[in-house]
């Protein structure tokens, strides 16, 4: 491992930090996603929004919620 990356996860060879497993639900993530129901998937999320990192899927859910 060479840095720690967010939330402790891991940077690949190409120094890219690992996204979260896409089975996780809104509930279990350090702060849900408003927007979205307690048991709807990080995949399920970011197929909504178009997004893959969690920042990105947050953004654009506070931007489809206004």
């Amino acid at each position: 491992m060479k840095k720690p990356g967010l939330d402790s996860r891991h940077r690949d060879k190409d120094g890219q930090i690992q996204q979260k497993r896409s089975d996780t639900k809104n509930k279990n993530l350090p702060t849900p996603i408003p927007g979205f129901g307690p048991d709807t998937t990080l995949k399920t999320m970011r197929e909504r929004t178009g997004k893959t990192s969690e920042k990105d899927v947050r953004d654009a859910a506070a931007k489809r919620k206004r």
